[in-house]
């Protein structure tokens, strides 16, 4: 069951969170992205969890605030010793992440699933989904 809070909604599926911005994370919403990745990051602490996936199919664009936020998590993941994957993203996000350098850290999937089985084989760097 998934679970709406501020930007995010977030789903559980076995030790993986999904999480799900509802909109686009532009500079501006810097407090309503701080306030939502609090939560993310709670999630992560309670323990059930210590994988995520971000699914991006419901936006087009994030700024530096949110890439910001996505390498404080992926600290957070790996302290966990979980893993940390991207899927559904537009053209302009997967532009995006290719710029700053990031499409390197974390696999970059087309679907869901694609994300779900690169957590589940291991996959902790970036490799084709």
């Amino acid at each position: 069951m998934a679970i709406a809070s501020g930007l995010f909604e977030m789903e559980d599926i076995g030790q993986t969170l999904i999480v799900t911005p509802r909109q686009n994370l532009r500079e501006l919403d810097w407090p309503q992205i701080d306030a939502g990745m609090a939560d993310v990051l709670d999630r992560l602490g309670e323990g059930a969890v210590r994988n995520v996936v971000l699914d991006f199919h419901r936006t087009d664009y994030y700024g530096s605030t949110a890439l910001g936020y996505f390498l404080k998590l992926w600290k957070r993941v790996r302290e966990h010793k979980g893993r940390m994957a991207f899927c559904r993203l537009s053209g302009h996000e997967r532009d995006i992440l290719e710029v700053a350098g990031l499409d390197r850290l974390w696999p970059v999937c087309a679907s869901r699933e694609e994300a779900l089985q690169a957590i589940r084989s291991g996959v902790a760097v970036a490799a084709p989904c």
